[in-house]
């Protein structure tokens, strides 16, 4: 028996092919996690007492809120925690991950209830689907009679209008680590669902192992037999959607490595974004207590003199904060910038602010009045996002002058030159000596295992001694997965002769794609200003994963910079948010696959994915034909979907925020596992970081 979201309705559908400038509409995901959660509770009849898994708290807070829940039933919530549950409700609701550990607490709940006479009806919901070991672990903890199993399918969870997730976190450990592939499969059900809704991905490019074998179960499933109906929407490919590209993580280990640059990655960095929520001070969050009237908020200076000082916003209360451009009128502007560019954009919002203000002096008619009146809303809140991300860069602003935050940087741009390489290991070396962040230590270390195809042997098991015996022995399984394959990313250099082979394919070759994929840009000065290149997010490092993308999608951009082929002066600029006017745009060329960059994307370590759909109708079933996309009108906009198998960084979204941006005719529609940054990564390979989910959303 089981409970899922129903599948995609026609209008739905419809509904997700119309949206503004070429993008898809996200929001209809939204929606059929909300229904797939409201038909799962209305699977069990009665109030209920609803018990949760921590990690599930951030995910379901961006597609419900808890009045839905109580809507529904819900009269109680509990966390999913060790120790007696006391609920008054007869039906009690669990919703969780299949994990282990969930289930033996729920197993010693169920028995503890049995002991003490407590009469329940036990509902477990699992997310997104059943499996097998939690039959077999309740049948063992003697409880399967009592619970009925049933799932709830939540998928693809809308970030941004151009950005999908999963949002399960530790994807890339599951994967690279535990080899547990169960999210591969995850992630087919989330794209076979936007398949349903817009038509199959008529081509499937892809980079990387896993990468490769979900592209093989993508079009395992999607090719049905020939005797079952078919649904022509499905089966057929895609008028809006131009083709699916795949990147696993391994392709691209450097870009999470790195201190992220832009405004968004540097608060994912230094404070950190859970589910999109980041943790404020109250004072920054909530307007200030005296109405916002006249004076206060004319002068372009009061917005930011009214913020506290950095060092007393530090040791105020915090609350959580929803970073959606749905709610900051702002975050568009702000989010994919450089930071140095941070402050002068903020300025120049406060003087338009000041002027829009002013324009109330000029209202002499009773029309002119009403107009402003109709603004001033506007103007409140755009007002108070000015004030929110005025107090968020001076708290982040003392934290980049830190000495280990400016010491990490050189030592990461003088490891992305190949630069002196052996003063950088003794850098890192000194590092732990100061008693550095561990995680920061641990980045700067494979990014240098990563770049140079292994560290000296002899040095690399210097610098394991030295961090066991500072941070504490308790590390040593964070060393030993860091240096296994499939992962290995710490690694000796030479390879001792009994290394296992699979870690001798996985070297990387860094120092002949820096030339091939021009990924060091070498002045980056005004880059910071003009963004002519992708690289500007890492303030003249060029993501791999990015460029990678550009080989498929925007050749000429991995060649040369398409922003300086054409005047661009006001054009696209900064602030990611203002309309590149159609004349300097290039158009965007079909996708015909890896075609010219054949060698150098082979030079990569994993499989390389190639595959155009077949067409079910077809007698042969011959393929499509790749000049289909040739013949769509020039006037139509595709769309490009980008999935990132074991998560994405803000600095990537970003910069194809910014190929985006330079091609008319085609958009990018970023999936991905989740949000990761190497902090997140290193926290997730060692199992430590605690869940700190249960504050967010719910």
């Amino acid at each position: 028996m089981a409970a899922t979201s129903a599948p995609p309705s026609e209008a739905a559908a419809s509904k997700a092919e119309s949206s503004p400038e070429g993008l898809l509409d996200v929001s209809v995901l939204k929606e059929l996690a909300r229904k797939g959660l409201v038909d799962a509770l209305n699977s069990v009849n009665g109030a209920k007492t609803l018990v949760l898994d921590p990690t599930l708290a951030g995910p379901l807070g961006l597609v419900t809120e808890v009045a839905l829940l109580k809507h529904h039933g819900v009269d109680k919530m509990f966390w999913l925690e060790p120790g007696p549950l006391s609920a008054t409700s007869t039906n009690i609701v669990y919703l969780c991950r299949p994990r282990i550990k969930w289930i033996k607490i729920i197993a010693d709940q169920i028995k503890r209830h049995a002991r003490d006479s407590q009469k329940h009806t036990y509902t477990l919901l699992l997310v997104p689907r059943t499996s097998t070991l939690v039959t077999r672990i309740l049948e063992e903890e003697g409880v399967l009679g009592d619970v009925s199993i049933l799932f709830y399918n939540l998928q693809f969870i809308p970030l941004a209008e151009d950005v999908i997730s999963l949002e399960h976190d530790s994807a890339f450990k599951e994967i690279w680590v535990d080899g547990d592939e169960t999210i591969l499969y995850d992630s087919m059900q989330a794209l076979v669902t936007l398949e349903k809704l817009h038509g199959l991905f008529p081509r499937i490019v892809g980079k990387g192992d896993y990468a490769a074998r979900l592209a093989r179960l993508l079009t395992r499933i999607t090719q049905p037999a020939a005797s079952a109906p078919q649904d022509t929407r499905s089966s057929s490919p895609s008028e809006t959607i131009d083709s699916l590209i795949i990147l696993d993580r391994r392709v691209d280990m450097i870009s999470p490595l790195l201190t992220q640059l832009t405004y968004e990655g540097l608060i994912d960095e230094l404070i950190g974004i859970k589910n999109s929520h980041v943790e404020l001070p109250v004072s920054l969050v909530a307007p200030p207590a005296q109405p916002n009237q006249g004076e206060a908020s004319t002068s372009s200076t009061g917005a930011s003199t009214s913020t506290p000082s950095a060092t007393s916003l530090t040791k105020e209360k915090k609350r959580k904060y929803h970073l959606s451009t749905d709610t900051d009128p702002l975050l568009a502007e702000l989010q994919d910038l450089n930071f140095s560019a941070v402050g002068k954009k903020l300025n120049q919002i406060a003087r338009r602010l000041d002027e829009d203000y002013k324009l109330r002096h000029q209202a002499k008619t009773v029309a002119q009045l009403r107009d402003f009146v109709g603004k001033l809303g506007g103007l409140q809140s755009e007002h108070q996002s000015l004030r929110l991300h005025t107090g968020l860069s001076e708290m982040l602003v003392p934290m980049t002058r830190t000495e280990e935050f400016n010491k990490s940087l050189e030592i990461q741009q003088n490891l992305l030159a190949l630069y002196d390489t052996s003063a950088q290991i003794t850098a890192i070396e000194d590092m732990i000596a100061q008693g550095a962040d561990m995680r920061t230590v641990l980045r700067l270390l494979c990014l240098a295992s990563i770049v140079l195809g292994g560290v000296k042997a002899k040095s690399l098991e210097n610098i394991k001694r030295e961090i066991l015996q500072t941070y504490g022995y308790n590390f040593l399984p964070l060393l030993l997965s860091l240096a296994a394959p499939p992962l290995a990313a710490l690694v000796p250099n030479p390879l001792p002769p009994n290394t296992p082979p699979p870690v001798a394919e996985l070297k990387y070759p860094y120092s002949s794609l820096r030339k091939s994929l021009r990924l060091l840009i070498e002045d980056p000065d005004p880059l910071e200003e003009l963004e002519n290149d992708i690289s500007y997010v890492y303030s003249g490092f060029a993501p791999i994963s990015v460029r990678l993308v550009q080989c498929v999608a925007q050749k000429g951009g991995v060649l040369s910079n398409p922003a300086l082929e054409k005047d661009r002066k006001g054009v696209g600029g900064e602030d990611g948010s203002k309309k590149t006017p159609s004349g300097p745009m290039v158009q965007a060329h079909p996708i015909v696959g890896w075609k010219g960059f054949e060698d150098v994307v082979s030079s990569i370590p994993g499989e390389t994915v190639d595959i155009v759909q077949k067409s079910p109708g077809g007698q042969d079933g011959s393929a499509l034909p790749p000049v289909s996309s040739m013949m769509l009108p020039r006037e139509r906009i595709t769309t490009t979907v980008v999935f990132f198998l074991g998560g994405v960084t803000y600095t990537e979204i970003a910069a194809l925020r910014w190929v985006s941006r330079q091609n008319k005719g085609r958009r990018f529609l970023i999936a991905t596992t989740g949000i990761v940054n190497g902090n997140s990564m290193i926290d997730s390979i060692a199992g430590i970081g605690g869940i700190t989910a249960k504050e967010a959303g719910l």
